[in-house]
């Protein structure tokens, strides 16, 4: 009797224990699940009306929604954008009814991440009609050839979607004539220097006699991916002229004309009044601006705490300069000469070089092989003659979050000569710089998780930073390089001399983006101030103008994200004290992933010593 009574006084502790314990659970997964529910709401709400960008994300959409049919452009319009502003709203309003304390591992710092993204992005959507899809320097119209000449046919519904693609391009042209109709109405259309550069490469890009001569780069590139996909039994080969004659159909019939239409609505448009200096000459321009800086670069600094940033950054830089210059003089007898030639340069190869560049990387950064398994390919390609003039001197393409097997670097030959910059041009894009950074960060987070909200957030300071940051390490292995195929010391010098004079320019240019942009600069004054650093043609100096005033924050997106990752390095440095490596702090950001700088260094903080 006495051990039954025992047992009955038992069975109700437990049976209280484990109510307790049920109630503790289901209060956690309560908000577990609403942060779950609330991204994948987001992520799938970023990506169904874009198949472009839904193909750029997802190798397979299938376990996350359900791929539009047809697959079409977004179409810009007053009610999408609204839509928009809501999908960010029903995030925040998530996210706030979350206790994030009840969150664990990778979703808590992705709750930590998306609140103040979502704030960010909401404050941005108030003040409409700023951002130019139209830029005659990174325009869609200039974008999206590329990414439709780097479409991947893994399917025959690739390729008919591909082609459904080509079919809404007239829609798609005729949302951001809209947008720019809307924009012009508001006082904020683009400069008639600038409209006029975008009718004369709407012209150029779409030329209808490389169209009818079959010689556009969209037609050759179509041909090679559809007799890949053959080749590979993914396409019956009876299909191919078909699909052959219906893309030049497509191309001369649908999306030349829309370009003609897309250049006849901006030269109608540039005699209206614009913008034709920084941002904060309009209403509403400064608070756009403190959100772009907040956006492109990932820091919370204020703009006049970057201008300190920067201002010390520059005056230490050129300390060094000044240091590096005499050693070099003292050694040759003679000054550096401007725009140094680096032509005789080991290795010009591409592939050479991102060869080289694994195996020097090797000590201070980790394996991508324990995380894959194997290196994945890497193509470099040459940008296309016809886009030389409107892209930039490389970049990368970075593949869907499940399929890193395939990566594209294309350079654009007429901006990167052979030799040293086409070395740092390629660690920045490629090894350890872009392609390594992504393809690292997307594996571990695969392997951690499987909400996939984050590949949908831009967090161009981290990635345009490390890309920096790496390609600035990648000039001590171009010296090791020189050293090891006997060139003198004084060789060495120079590269690192060119380093610090890159570091500078680039310097520069952030300052002038915010004197432009918050400070309100006038071009003259942007013209003096870069002839006081020995830029004095007046053409070069335009022309630098010009980029900035049409492009803000893009240089602090590269130079304050690299700053701020020096910044994080210090504070490792302090934190870990003797347990401090390179290696160490690479792995902690790879594995921390694209992030903003304040999240960063609070995670920092969580490592311990």
């Amino acid at each position: 009797m006495k051990h039954k009574k025992t047992f009955l006084l038992i069975v109700p502790l437990i049976f209280a224990l484990c109510l307790g314990a049920l109630f503790f659970l289901t209060h956690t997964n309560k908000d577990a699940r609403r942060f779950r529910q609330a991204s994948d709401d987001f992520f799938t709400g970023s990506l169904e009306k874009d198949s472009l960008s839904l193909h750029y994300t997802l190798a397979d959409p299938s376990p996350y929604l359900e791929a539009p049919s047809p697959a079409s452009l977004p179409v810009y319009s007053e009610e999408g954008h609204r839509e928009n502003a809501a999908l960010f709203q029903r995030l925040l309003t998530a996210l706030q009814e979350t206790d994030p304390e009840k969150l664990k591992g990778f979703d808590r710092y992705t709750y930590e991440l998306l609140l103040p993204y979502a704030e960010n992005e909401l404050a941005g959507a108030r003040l409409s009609y700023f951002e130019e899809p139209l830029s005659p320097s990174s325009g869609m119209h200039m974008e999206l050839p590329v990414l439709l000449a780097e479409y991947t046919f893994r399917t025959g519904q690739d390729v008919q979607d591909y082609l459904d693609i080509l079919e809404s391009v007239p829609a798609y042209m005729e949302g951001l004539v809209r947008y720019e109709k809307e924009k012009a109405a508001a006082g904020l259309f683009m400069p008639q220097k600038d409209a006029a550069l975008v009718v004369e490469q709407c012209d150029q890009i779409m030329d209808p006699v490389l169209l009818e001569q079959d010689e556009h780069f969209l037609q050759a590139t179509f041909q090679e991916r559809v007799d890949e996909l053959i080749r590979s039994g993914g396409l019956p080969a009876q299909d191919r002229d078909y699909l052959l004659s219906e893309n030049n159909r497509l191309l001369r019939t649908v999306v030349s004309p829309a370009y003609v239409a897309l250049a006849d609505q901006i030269f109608l448009l540039s005699g209206s009044e614009g913008l034709s200096g920084g941002v904060c000459q309009a209403k509403g321009g400064t608070a756009y601006y403190t959100y772009l800086l907040r956006r492109n670069t990932g820091s919370a600094r204020t703009p006049e705490e970057m201008k300190e940033l920067l201002s010390l950054a520059l005056q230490e830089q050129y300390g060094q300069l000044q240091s590096l210059t005499a050693q070099y003089r003292q050694q040759t007898g003679r000054l550096p000469e401007a725009g140094m030639n680096f032509s005789d340069f080991p290795l010009q190869d591409a592939q050479e070089i991102l060869a080289d560049l694994q195996q020097r990387m090797k000590e201070d950064f980790p394996p991508l092989e324990r995380l894959s398994g194997e290196l994945p390919a890497c193509t470099t390609k040459a940008v296309s003659s016809a886009m030389e003039p409107y892209t930039s001197p490389a970049f990368y393409l970075t593949p869907p979050m499940d399929d890193v097997t395939k990566n594209v670097i294309y350079v654009n030959h007429s901006s990167t000569p052979p030799g040293l910059e086409l070395y740092t041009t390629l660690a920045h894009e490629g090894y350890p710089g872009h392609l390594y950074q992504t393809i690292y960060s997307q594996l571990w987070e695969n392997s951690r998780t499987d909400n996939p909200v984050r590949n949908v957030l831009y967090y161009g300071g981290f990635v345009e930073g490390w890309a920096y940051y790496v390609e600035n390490l990648s000039y001590g292995y171009a010296a090791d390089l020189l050293a090891e195929h006997g060139a003198a010391e004084s060789q060495r010098l120079l590269v690192q001399i060119a380093r610090l004079e890159r570091n500078l320019q680039v310097n520069l240019y952030c300052l002038l983006d915010l004197a432009i942009h918050y400070y309100g600069a006038s071009m003259e004054e942007a013209c003096q101030s870069l002839a006081a650093f020995g830029i004095s043609d007046p053409d070069t100096a335009e022309a630098i103008y010009d980029y900035i005033r049409r492009e803000p924050t893009t240089y602090l997106k590269y130079y304050v994200g690299y700053l701020e990752i020096l910044e994080l390095r210090r504070q490792a440095e302090n934190a870990w004290g003797g347990k401090f490596s390179p290696l160490r702090f690479h792995t902690f950001l790879l594995q921390a992933g694209p992030s903003d700088f304040e999240n960063l260094g609070k995670l920092l903080g969580r490592t311990g010593g």
